[in-house]
């Protein structure tokens, strides 16, 4: 059955996510999957049991809107004692459906047609789409290599009288850099005169390497106070699938995000949450977390050193980015296709997180795995 009339897709150019791409090419051809990012260990046996006691307590109806209350108490003391600034949980914070949702309904919150939304190239997929889809436009910055880093002065160049929104994402997914204390000094100078809102992507916030320090936009008074800050527990507790995040933000800012996120899911899974809250309560059970995909990222890039592939300086996330220009010419699609199908180790290519498809030979890996599979990845790469 076909419908006959005319769809005008509000994305006509939007093709399947890179992620569901190489995973299914993945899962088809059997290769070792450090694609997608999701861990291939088991989370916490201690939170599983959590949510099965909420679940036998009975907490398996509609959790109310903005969140249970027990967790955005738990985020709030979370937020200060790592940034030492306080976000009121009853009207400050909200959980959502997991962290790209709470980018889609900020997204939804505040942009309009016509408005124009800076993003940072190479950027997480799901930004640019939310734009358009609000009728805003999107205006693209390239990171600076080697290190990926933003030129503020084309920043400030680039906003005009129609710019909404400009979207930061630390530690950054795809190519592990983080903003420094200076790079949020920057932003907070170049629009402290403005209307522009910040929304910050800080999904990777407890995974930052060799001894460097997370800048949260909280941490500046100036940017708090035009900010939106997101935040997830997938990512934190090793359980993408359960698709639990939240977003901080001020009370006038968090007034309009929840009258648009009550019409896109209203509640989100409520014995999750009820667990997570008293989880929080162990420090050491986000706390350990950079040392814990430290030594990943450096097991791995130590099991590669015999590979032609060269390593991206990698400072925060669970990804590695490798050249593999010194390997072949062929297009970053084309290799990591063929780096799935005929070696059986699967990738992401950075490409598709830019606009205009730039294309630095750069692929990258997930090393959110057991050791065993990263030495088995490993090895193959050092064949190629």
């Amino acid at each position: 059955m076909i419908y006959k009339g005319n769809l005008n897709s509000k994305l006509p150019n939007s093709e399947q996510s890179i992620f569901a791409t190489m995973s299914k090419i993945a899962a088809e051809h059997g290769a070792v999957n450090l694609s997608q990012g999701f861990p291939d260990f088991d989370i916490s046996s201690d939170l599983i049991d959590r949510v099965n006691h909420y679940m036998k307590s009975g907490n398996n109806q509609y959790a109310p809107m903005p969140g249970v209350l027990e967790l955005r108490q738990a985020i709030s003391d979370k937020i200060k004692r790592s940034h030492g600034v306080f976000y009121d949980p009853e009207t400050e914070i909200n959980i959502t459906s997991g962290a790209t949702q709470a980018l889609f309904t900020a997204i939804e919150a505040f942009v309009r047609e016509e408005d124009e939304v800076i993003i940072f190239d190479p950027a997480y997929d799901s930004y640019a789409p939310t734009v358009r889809l609000n009728g805003g436009h999107v205006k693209h910055i390239q990171l600076e290599s080697p290190g990926y880093t933003i030129n503020w002065d084309h920043l400030a160049k680039m906003i005009s009288n129609r710019t909404k929104m400009i979207i930061i994402n630390t530690p950054h997914n795809p190519t592990g850099s983080v903003l420094t204390k200076k790079d949020m000094e920057q932003l907070q100078r170049i629009i402290q005169k403005s209307d522009i809102i910040v929304l910050s992507d800080e999904v990777y916030e407890h995974m930052i390497f060799d001894g460097l320090t997370h800048y949260s936009v909280c941490r500046f008074p100036e940017l708090a106070q035009r900010s939106l800050v997101v935040g997830s527990f997938g990512k934190t507790f090793h359980a993408t699938g359960w698709k639990i995040g939240y977003i901080a933000a001020p009370e006038n800012l968090m007034r309009e995000f929840r009258k648009v996120h009550q019409w896109v899911v209203f509640a989100v899974n409520t014995p999750i949450q009820y667990a997570i809250a008293d989880f929080l309560k162990d420090e050491k059970n986000y706390k350990e977390l950079s040392g814990f995909f430290q030594r990943k990222r450096d097991l791995f890039l130590d099991l590669i050193k015999g590979s032609r592939f060269k390593p991206i300086t990698c400072s925060g996330t669970y990804f590695q980015c490798l050249n593999y220009s010194s390997i072949t010419d062929d297009d970053d699609l084309e290799f990591a296709k063929r780096l799935t199908i005929d070696h059986k180790v699967a990738s992401i290519p950075l490409s598709p997180f830019y606009k205009n498809g730039h294309d630095d030979k750069i692929l990258r890996f997930c090393f959110a795995k057991k050791d065993e599979t990263l030495i088995q990845a490993a090895k193959i790469l050092c064949t190629i």
